[in-house]
């Protein structure tokens, strides 16, 4: 096992500003779900979006430009979580609300 990749996979990669939520998230996302997801998508880890979005996260992380994961809840519900590029706000929504 490479305990230097585990690592880099729980190291915040950037500051996730104030972290606010939209009303549907707050209902239908449990906190302790969106909690972990906030930690993965600090790390690094932009849950389901395809490899291109992949990749272009990864740019952005080091650019500082604008975040975007995308997670399903345990009971089926798909959540986005945005970091703007400024870094100053993070927000969890879901996606109709956007």
């Amino acid at each position: 096992m490479d305990d230097t990749k585990d690592e880099q996979k729980r190291t915040p990669r950037f500051p996730l500003g104030r972290t606010v939520m939209t009303a549907g998230a707050a209902q239908h996302i449990p906190r302790p779900e969106m909690v972990e997801a906030l930690s993965r998508h600090q790390c690094g880890d932009w849950g389901q979006v395809c490899q291109r979005d992949w990749r272009m996260n990864d740019q952005s992380a080091k650019e500082g430009f604008r975040l975007l994961s995308v997670y399903t809840s345990r009971a089926g519900v798909t959540f986005w979580i945005i970091t703007e590029g400024y870094r100053s706000v993070t927000t969890v929504l879901l996606p109709d609300e956007y």
